[in-house]
């Protein structure tokens, strides 16, 4: 029977025959063809149908049923025995199809905090959608995206060390580094937070601590009490109007609590760097988030006991996090409204918004008014604004 296989005046014949199998589930119902035989092949077909073919023959047509007597009669064996072991493709689609909707419902059981987000929901449809759940299913890991929901279910966390979280959640603490698993969790969190920035950044947003070296904050006159290195350095520093860099490090191995009534928080490092340049010592306190925010810049920013003022740029991004340090911090927004955005606007050109909207709830009419102009504008612009506010005036 395997000399069939491999015979060339039956080889494309018992092909054809295997792909009209799998995909009818194994029925002998209808008949294949051969486009432009060879001689070969003519002869195989004559022998099987009794029927002459000319030599000039376009196609050859054959019935399953009628190939599978042929082969009863040939070797004892029919059709299925000679072909060996089918997929059948309607059958396995099915099967998947079935297993994707469970992995999909047991992954939105298993994540109650944010199976109702809208992040979450357009993760598990992304998923299904670009063929990464079928990658899974076929694999025998659809479990993994259970294991990623329930992993995001315990974010955001109260920065936990990555191999802590992934011990906790999957008795290995290898688990997300680096791995499909960690894939998938951060590919939810970068649609959580709307912004496309490193795996470190996205897990720290979440208050897990990749490394706290590596998590800084950039700081310009911060003036803590104790008697401790750090807070020496942090005055040292204000007193001359130095900007400064603390890691979560640092952070962790004394207090810094940083005194006065107010703190200011920008987004960007070249408003920090105007202040330091410009103002010096003289400037309000100021705390540089360089986009995301950082763990080193939540734990800081937590020991506060004053007066928050936060904003971001006019994007997307920036009104997500100046919500989300409302809710954290009990943050006050700092020249981000509607006339603040409008004024802004007309004083230059703009680059287009980018990413999925956001909301504005300290001033609904702000990402309104942003979502119909389109228009994105950086902290840069404001500048002048932001100084003035700095030096008291």
């Amino acid at each position: 029977m395997s000399d069939l296989l491999g015979d060339p005046g039956w080889q494309r014949l018992l092909a054809a025959a295997r792909r009209k199998l799998e995909r009818d589930s194994g029925q002998l119902i209808g008949g294949v063809s051969l486009r432009d035989p060879t001689d070969a092949e003519r002869r195989v077909v004559i022998g099987i149908t009794g029927r002459h073919r000319p030599a000039d023959v376009r196609t050859l047509r054959i019935d399953l049923a009628e190939l599978d007597q042929a082969l009863h009669d040939l070797c004892g064996a029919g059709l299925h025995t000679v072909l060996g072991p089918l997929r059948y493709r309607a059958v396995e689609r099915a099967t998947e199809a079935e297993a994707s909707s469970d992995a999909l419902t047991q992954a939105s059981a298993h994540c109650p905090r944010h199976r109702t987000e809208p992040w979450f929901v357009a993760w598990l449809d992304g998923v299904a959608t670009d063929g990464t759940l079928t990658r899974l299913v076929r694999r025998g890991e659809a479990e993994e995206l259970s294991r990623a929901a329930q992993i995001l279910d315990r974010l955001p966390a109260d920065n936990v060390p990555l191999p802590v979280l992934a011990e906790q959640t999957t008795g290995n603490t290898k688990a997300l580094a680096g791995t499909p698993l960690a894939t998938l969790v951060l590919r939810a969190l970068a649609l959580r937070d709307g912004a496309d920035t490193p795996a470190r950044v996205h897990w720290e947003t979440a208050g897990v601590i990749v490394d706290d070296l590596a998590s800084q904050v950039l700081v310009l006159n911060v003036r803590p009490a104790g008697d401790h290195a750090v807070a020496t350095w942090l005055r040292d520093a204000a007193d001359t109007g130095i900007p400064f860099r603390l890691t979560l490090h640092q952070l962790n191995l004394a207090p810094i609590v940083p005194t006065g009534q107010d703190i200011y928080v920008c987004e960007n490092p070249a408003v920090l760097r105007a202040a330091a340049s410009q103002l010096g010592a003289a400037t309000t306190t100021l705390i540089c988030t360089e986009g995301q925010p950082s763990a080193a810049c939540h734990t800081l920013l937590t020991a506060f006991r004053g007066r928050l003022h936060w904003r971001g740029d006019f994007d997307w991004t920036g009104l997500r996090t100046t919500a989300t340090a409302i809710t954290r911090h009990q943050a006050i927004p700092w020249r981000m409204t509607c006339t603040d955005y409008l004024t802004a606007l007309e004083t230059g050109d703009s680059e287009p918004l980018k990413g999925p909207p956001a909301t504005s709830p300290w001033e609904p009419n702000l990402a309104d008014h942003m979502a119909r102009h389109g228009r994105a504008i950086m902290e840069e612009r404001l500048i002048p604004l932001l100084l003035n506010d700095l030096s008291g005036a």
